[in-house]
């Protein structure tokens, strides 16, 4: 009992402390909210519910903020609203002032709701306002007589007629957002207008504003009943009604704002656009993808719009700025003029990071990074980079074993399609050519050094703000071991490691193929409740090389190309995200991979540097970075000087995530993981892909934080294994969930 009191008095002395309405100037009462409450009977429940909870949004102002009944900011701001000291300022910052009954206008307030309803169908609704109180306190309540609700009978539209304007406002009829048997909603019909509008302007009507149309109400019809009749003002001036096209185009890609001329005479015409150039800085044909009004076209705001899209994607310019100029002497057309004002041309940059990989290591980077943009007048974005990296292994198995890289990688992108092909698209994206070659080192400390030298050719482009296409037409891989240690060595030949990992890490590698990658993504649309990221990868390798020459490692009749060994195989892989919210703050996330790759001819096995691998921060938290696999493999019982990262040629992984917002940036995480990865092909004990796969899967769960801070996501997830694909000593696979064998993970960004 007297334990209990102890918790009762502290409880007490808290509130007593937070009491803030002792300080309330004499004869004012403190504003604690406000109450609407609907009087008609005749409203459905779930229309009064929807009523309440508007009208109690309108009402203003708030009243002061509170936690769990306490107002601590109130009291904050009593209690340092004298500043005498450091942390009085200090957290000052954080007081509110008290909000008073007196500052609660009822009547304005009232006026506002009734307002709310009559542009919402409720044309006779009333609202009266009143306060109650008690000692300190007080609270306004709102009494609301709704009245009946009024429906759309008919929606009219102008008749069509010789007049092109009315003729294309009737063209917009069967979008129309006005439906007959919907509520009247002045929103809804200020919305229609803007969607007329902007349908107008794809037809020309540049001059054309939503302020020309009016909706015309008729409430005189039975049955609380409207009709609706969509109109132009007479009073709409002449060249809001007419069609405008494309005259001249004029592009300046050298403007600052010192140019007060537009230099007409200097013009130089390129197929359909003129280029006011003096000093040379571009090529005349880098605009051909970015101009996409010509002359005599109607004037249409989508393709300017994508015009001016294009114009920042082509990648030398800063900014754009576009003009329109009505050249009417005989018929309604338009000049165009564009305004480009290119970045520097030339930018070196250094960039130091400090990052985590999917391996467990942490470690540093320094890039080095030059770029010329517009490097041959055509929009070349050509970039060298200079990269020197170190990692180390933190909490894995391969502790001592540290990781250094350093390498070269020059990249040339264009902004248009160079080759045989020829993708036409009038969107805001432009279609570009990368080619990128790079050279890198890798030296892992005692045990290995490799060379790998890497090139590819291929095209990107969108089809519209969700889709992206990617199709590189070679990708060529090539990776030789330098030096090998004799630890490593000896770990190979050992007879009680029979992990076949080990040797196959620095096995030379030669691929080259072409590739395709397709990707589906409406994430960024914060107002969907559900979306989903969708990406789809086909690679191949010497597979019609491989025909021709009859490559059949396993037949003994294993190819060369160049002198070296080549690798032949196909793979595909897809990754499916799916994003429900729940709520304010709340959300279900999941993920499906799937990686398949059938090596075959001059192959056994899929390279090392494509095959799949598992576990990890952006994987199954629960187990160590690339420790699960293949199948059933046990990597920590095989005896060596450590342990490989384990891999296989055929991967299945899920992921189910709760996410929830717990206060300021901090977010909780409740997570499962599940997957493995398997060989294709039977070289290794119980990592061959079979029937029984799914008894192969290896579980885990857990909880974690995220400190979502936009610019940076820091993540910490705490994994808890419950099933391995093995099982220990004969015993079930089954693991006894324990902080001994939880795995913490540091990672930055969300897992997916």
């Amino acid at each position: 009992m007297i334990k209990h009191l102890k918790y009762l008095l502290f409880l007490s002395l808290l509130v007593s402390a937070c009491s803030t309405t002792k300080y309330l100037p004499a004869n004012e009462k403190l504003y604690t909210g406000s109450s609407v409450k609907v009087e008609d009977k005749d409203i459905k429940k779930s229309d009064a519910k929807a009523i309440i909870s508007e009208l109690n949004a309108t009402v203003r102002p708030q009243p002061n903020s509170s936690l769990l009944g306490l107002r601590i900011k109130l009291w904050l701001y009593y209690k340092t609203k004298a500043r005498k000291g450091f942390i009085q300022k200090f957290f000052s910052k954080y007081g509110e002032p008290p909000v008073l009954i007196s500052q609660v206008n009822l009547e304005k307030n009232s006026t506002i709701m009734q307002n709310r309803l009559q542009n919402e169908s409720y044309f006779q609704a009333t609202v009266r306002g009143d306060t109650i109180g008690k000692k300190r306190t007080a609270k306004a309540e709102f009494t609301v007589n709704a009245g009946p609700s009024y429906t759309i009978r008919s929606v009219a539209f102008p008749v069509a007629t010789d007049n092109s304007l009315d003729t294309a406002v009737r063209g917009t009829m069967k979008e129309s957002l006005l439906k007959v048997g919907d509520k009247y909603n002045l929103d809804v019909i200020k919305s229609e207008r803007v969607r007329i509008d902007a349908r107008l302007k794809e037809k020309g009507f540049f001059f054309f504003a939503p302020e020309q149309l009016i909706i015309k109400v008729d409430s005189t019809i039975i049955n609380h009943q409207v009709d609706l009749i969509v109109s132009i003002k007479p009073t709409t001036p002449e060249r809001a009604r007419e069609i405008y096209s494309i005259r001249n185009i004029y592009v300046y890609p050298n403007y600052s704002l010192r140019d007060t001329s537009l230099k007409l005479d200097q013009a130089q015409f390129y197929r359909w656009y003129n280029i006011i150039d003096p000093r040379k800085t571009v090529k005349p044909y880098i605009f051909a993808n970015t101009v996409l009004l010509h002359p005599n076209d109607t004037y249409s705001r989508t393709t300017h719009n994508n015009s001016l899209n294009r114009f920042i994607n082509l990648g030398p310019y800063q900014y754009v700025k576009n003009r329109f100029e009505d050249v009417t002497p005989d018929s309604p057309k338009l000049d165009v003029y564009y305004f480009l004002t290119p970045y520097k041309r030339k930018s070196l940059q250094l960039e130091l990071l400090g990052r985590t990989t999917s391996a467990s290591y942490t470690g540093s980077q320094i890039n080095l990074n030059w770029k010329n943009r517009n490097a041959f007048k055509g929009g070349e974005l050509l970039t060298v980079t200079l990269f020197a990296s170190t990692d180390v292994q933190v909490g894995g198995s391969n502790g001592g074993f540290n990781v250094f890289q350093y390498g070269i990688q020059p990249s040339i992108s264009w902004p248009r399609i160079i080759g045989p092909f020829n993708i036409k698209a009038d969107n805001a994206y432009i279609p570009r050519t990368t080619l990128t070659l790079n050279y890198t080192s890798v030296v892992r400390s005692k045990l290995y050094s490799l060379n790998s030298f890497s090139g590819s050719f291929g095209y990107s482009f969108k089809t519209n703000v969700h889709k992206l296409n990617e199709l590189n037409l070679l990708e060529i891989t090539y990776v030789k071991p330098r030096n090998v240690s004799e630890l490593y060595s000896d770990s190979i030949k050992n007879p009680n490691n029979r992990n076949p990992a080990l040797k196959h890490v620095i096995d030379p590698q030669f691929t080259w193929g072409p590739s395709f990658a397709y990707t589906f993504d409406n994430t960024t649309e914060d107002y969907r409740t559900n979306s989903i990221f969708y990406r789809g990868k086909l690679s191949l390798s010497n597979n019609i090389y491989g025909l021709l020459t009859g490559a059949d490692t396993l037949g003994g009749k294993a190819k060369t190309f160049l002198g070296s060994t080549f690798n032949q195989y196909a793979k595909v892989e897809t990754e499916l995200r799916y994003f429900h919210k729940m709520g304010t703050g709340s959300k279900i996330a999941a993920r499906v991979l799937v990686g398949v790759a059938l090596p075959y001819g001059n192959s056994t096995i899929l390279p090392y540097n494509q095959q799949f691998f598992i576990g990890g921060p952006n994987s199954l938290r629960g187990f160590r970075a690339r420790s699960i696999g293949p199948g059933t493999v046990d990597a920590s019982a095989l005896n060596g000087g450590f342990i490989a990262d384990q891999s296989g040629d055929i991967k299945l992984e899920a992921n189910l995530e709760y996410r929830v917002k717990l206060f300021s940036i901090v977010y909780g995480a409740l997570f499962t993981d599940a997957g493995n990865v398997w060989n294709a092909k039977p070289h290794q004990a119980g990592g061959t892909f079979g029937p029984n796969f799914l008894s192969q899967l290896a579980v885990d769960a857990g909880f974690g934080l995220r400190f979502d801070a936009t610019v940076l996501v820091l993540r910490t997830d705490l994994g808890f294994p419950l099933m391995t694909p093995y099982s220990t000593n004969g015993a079930s696979r089954s693991v006894t969930p324990s902080f001994k064998n939880a795995i913490l993970n540091i990672a930055i960004g969300y897992p997916f």
